[in-house]
C-alpha cells in the first residue's frame, strides 16, 4: 500500500516493505519481521540495520533479550526526503561545476567537436561562466550595449568573478559613442579594449575565443540562446583570425 511512495520518498523498495510492515504491525523481532516480509530472512536483518542507520527505526535490545525494532513517526521519513533532495541538488551543482571540464576530456578522448546548447538567461550565466575555467586569455566580440541593457547584473557577477580569478580578456567593440563611454575604465586590469570604426547593425551577440573552445550567447530579449562548441581546429581558426584583425585596429 505504501511501498510506491515511500521509494518516491527515497526508500530502497526493500527499505520500503519493511519500514510498512513494522508501521503496520507495531514493534516487532528481527524473525517477526522476515516471517511477514518476502525477504530472506538474512536479507530482513540487513535491511532493518540500513533502516537504524537512516534514523527510520529504532531498535531497543535490552541485556539478556532479543531486540525488538519499532519504525520512527513518518514525519522521520519527509526529514529523511528532503535531505536527499537537498543532497542531490548539492551533487547537480558539484556536476554542474565540472561538466564542462568532463565533455572536455571525453571530447578529447574521442576526437570530436562537442557542443552545449542552452537557452534563456540562465544558460547565458552558465555559458560565461564556463569561460572562468579557462587557461588562456579570452578573445571577444561584444555588443556592450546588448550585455549592459539585458544582463547587466549577470555580467557583473561574471566580470568579478573573471577578474579573482585573474583570467585576463581582449574586446573588439563597435565604436559606438556609448561604447566608448562604457568601455571608458571597464576593468582595466585584467581587460583590453579595440573598437572597429564601421557602421553596423547591432548585433546582440557575445562571441568568445579560450581553452579550445568557442561560445556564443545572442542577447535578443525574445531568443537568449548560449551555444560552447569545443574543437581545437574551430577554435585555432578564430583565435588566427582574431588575432590578426586585432593587430589591424
Amino acid at each position: 500500500m505504501y511501498e510506491l511512495p515511500l521509494v518516491a520518498a527515497g526508500l530502497e523498495p526493500d527499505q520500503a516493505q519493511i519500514y510498512e510492515i513494522l508501521l503496520k504491525n507495531g514493534p516487532l523481532k528481527a524473525g517477526k519481521v522476515a516471517a511477514k516480509s518476502t525477504l530472506k530472512r538474512g536479507l530482513t536483518y540487513k535491511v532493518l540495520d540500513e533502516l537504524v542507520e537512516l534514523g527510520l527505526v529504532a531498535k531497543n535490545e535490552p541485556i539478556g533479550k532479543v531486540a525488538i525494532f519499532e519504525p520512527a513517526h513518518p514525519l522521520k521519513v519527509k526529514e529523511f526526503a528532503e535531505a536527499k533532495e537537498q543532497k542531490l541538488k548539492t551533487a547537480q551543482l558539484a556536476l554542474d561545476g565540472i561538466l564542462g571540464q568532463l565533455t572536455s576530456d571525453y571530447n578529447l578522448a574521442l576526437g570530436k567537436p562537442g557542443i552545449q546548447f542552452y537557452e534563456g538567461k540562465d544558460g547565458i550565466k552558465k555559458v560565461l561562466e564556463d569561460t572562468l575555467t579557462s587557461k588562456t586569455e579570452i578573445y571577444a566580440y561584444s555588443d556592450i550595449e546588448a550585455i549592459i541593457k539585458y544582463i547587466p547584473n549577470i555580467n557583473q557577477e561574471y566580470v568579478a568573478q573573471r577578474e579573482r580569478r585573474k583570467i585576463k580578456k581582449r574586446g573588439i567593440f563597435i565604436d559606438t559613442p556609448k561604447a566608448r563611454e562604457e568601455l571608458k575604465n571597464y576593468h582595466v586590469a585584467t581587460t583590453q579594449n579595440k573598437f572597429i570604426k564601421h557602421e553596423a547593425p547591432p548585433f546582440e551577440v557575445v562571441f568568445q575565443i579560450y581553452d579550445n573552445r568557442i561560445s556564443y550567447i545572442t542577447l535578443s530579449p525574445n531568443k537568449m540562446l548560449g551555444v560552447i562548441i569545443e574543437d581545437p581546429f574551430i577554435y585555432r581558426m578564430h583565435k588566427y583570425i582574431y588575432e590578426f584583425l586585432w593587430s589591424l585596429i
